[in-house]
């Protein structure tokens, strides 16, 4: 359940810390003081979208922290399936909205998605408001909550797989059902293309080995440059003497002058020896050295063919050979597009049988469980002080769709002597709260979210009708965490714990706080809801014994 919530610099909150309880818990406070800025908070936190226009004029920043203890095995097989592993601590949801529009999610303090942290949100709090309630007016949705109360999830999951076969025969049929000119065009492209790759012969690997070739043969010519060089300067060429001639030539010159030289003499003859070594080791290493200028030409030129197929094929061998797999496979089916057109027909026959009887099962099996969820649910609204409501399924044959072959609406008379009516077109604002909520208490049932979040629900409803509302909100607090905001003092009354919103002006600027009342408090905020500002005591006398009447229910 929702333990505690903090709110920074959200609209007019500048900071503000609620503890939650399990049970009912209630919130009210004047018009304006910010109870919806609660449930915008909160929508934020569960990872609904948010806008910049919630983060306080001035404010850098807005930042929304749950925490939430204890949680389902379902949350923590969730949280585990996203690598968090939740232990004994509890589960910390956090948003931060920046003023320049920029949002961030944290569970645990991991970053994540704000879809991931919808998902997860939608697991541990349903909030249900005016908006809520619209859902219900939406007759493509009502079999949506009939199958919700029918629990056959078996039965559901078996006829979306079989239909799901179903869509994908209708699409690949679909997919083959071009004119003529177009197919023709595309098989003489794939053709060519098959074609061009198979002449191209390209092998696994082949582009890297070709890339180090031309490598070692660049370094090989360089080499070859360099030992060439070095021949020159040391046997000379045409233009110039080398190292050995010049050696030779000081060394007559040398030896000339007789014996006085003697030591030069013998140094130059030495030279002359290493020089000449040198030059047959480099004469060896130009023999060795087999440079093919043709062989770099083949090399670049097979190399053009992955950089021409790169931008039409792949850019790696095994891309080329998946192009020609996926082109040869789409060949054959154009080719056999006739064959493959009768198979689909028989596929799509079959399937269309078996998705049907299916389908129908579900339907059979929707009609047995409207009956109960009619019972149910007229017995919820006479309970809300609807005692004529007369709530009705209403089943029409349909073409397979998603949802079955039922079209399915929901029809209510609320008042004796009138025609059942689709209820869009009966209920009115403080009916239709309570309808939802009726929806809700049956719906409770199999209800797997422990918090339970209504945003003035009592919208329309007054009197005897407001007192049933309070008491079906406190029934379905017995199972599931309750926040509910309400105008209305009999539900407030009921509630196990009372916040009260409210609002203050300092320098210029509005702030909004929340606190826990007691049981004076309690008296003093009941009674003001009943009279407004002019609180007497009568009415403090009247919000004491409304207190008092479900205070041994609130211990």
């Amino acid at each position: 359940m929702l333990k505690s919530l903090e709110i920074e610099n959200i609209a007019v909150i500048e900071k503000v810390s609620i503890d939650f309880e399990k049970g009912f818990n209630v919130l009210t406070g004047e018009t304006g003081a910010g109870k919806s800025i609660i449930i915008d908070a909160i929508n934020a936190v569960l990872g609904l979208r948010t806008s910049r226009d919630l983060v306080r004029t001035g404010a850098s920043h807005a930042l929304v922290i749950a925490e939430f203890s204890p949680v389902s095995a379902a949350v923590e097989d969730f949280l585990y399936s996203i690598d968090i592993e939740l232990g004994p601590d509890p589960l910390i949801l956090q948003r931060r909205i920046g003023a320049d529009g920029k949002s961030s999610c944290r569970i645990n303090g991991k970053p994540v998605t704000a879809g991931t942290m919808k998902s997860l949100g939608e697991m541990l709090v349903n909030i249900h408001g005016q908006h809520d309630s619209q859902k219900l007016l939406d007759a493509e949705k009502h079999y949506v909550y009939l199958d919700e109360h029918m629990g056959d999830a078996a039965a559901i999951e078996a006829y979306h797989s079989e239909y799901a076969k179903l869509v994908k025969i209708v699409k690949e049929r679909k997919a083959l059902q071009i004119d003529e000119s177009a197919k023709q065009r595309r098989i003489e492209q794939l053709t060519y293309e098959i074609d061009e790759i198979e002449k191209a012969d390209i092998q696994p690997g082949e582009k890297q080995k070709l890339l180090e070739e031309k490598e070692l043969l660049h370094a090989l010519a360089s080499l070859t440059e360099a030992l060439q060089h070095a021949k020159a300067c040391i046997s000379g060429d045409d233009e110039a003497p080398g190292a050995q001639g010049l050696i030779g030539s000081a060394l007559a010159k040398i030896e000339g002058e007789g014996n006085r030289l003697e030591s030069v003499a013998a140094r130059l003859a030495s030279a002359g020896e290493s020089v000449e070594a040198a030059a047959d080791e480099i004469r060896a290493q130009l023999e060795q050295i087999n440079l093919n200028p043709q062989r770099a030409e083949e090399i670049e030129e097979r190399l053009s063919v992955f950089y021409a197929f790169s931008n039409r094929y792949g850019k790696t061998e095994e891309e080329i050979a998946d192009y020609l797999e996926n082109a040869k496979r789409e060949l054959s089916g154009m080719e056999h597009a006739d064959e493959r057109r009768a198979q689909l027909d028989s596929a799509f026959t079959e399937q269309k049988e078996k998705t049907y009887r299916l389908a129908v099962e579900l339907s059979e099996k929707r009609k047995k469980a409207a009956k109960a969820f009619e019972e149910r649910l007229e017995s919820e609204l006479h309970f809300l002080n609807m005692p004529s409501a007369v709530f009705q399924v209403d089943f029409k044959d349909g073409a397979i769709s998603k949802k079955g072959i039922d079209e399915i609406e929901f029809l209510i008379s609320v008042n004796a002597g009138e025609s059942l009516k689709p209820l869009a077109s009966v209920a009115s604002g403080g009916e239709l709260s309570r309808i939802m909520l009726a929806f809700r208490a049956v719906l409770g049932e199999k209800e797997a979210v422990p918090t339970l979040i209504f945003d003035e629900i009592d919208t329309g409803v007054s009197g005897r009708a407001a007192g049933k509302v309070g008491m079906k909100l406190k029934e379905v607090s017995k199972t599931a965490q309750v926040i509910c905001v309400t105008h209305l003092a009999q539900i407030a009354a009921m509630a196990n714990t009372h916040f009260l919103i409210h609002k203050q002006v300092a320098d210029g600027r509005t702030y909004t706080n929340v606190r826990t009342l007691d049981f004076e408090g309690r008296q003093y905020e009941i009674a003001r809801i009943m009279g407004g500002m002019n609180i007497n005591d009568l009415m403090l006398e009247n919000a004491k014994q409304m207190l008092k009447e479900f205070e041994d229910d609130n211990v």
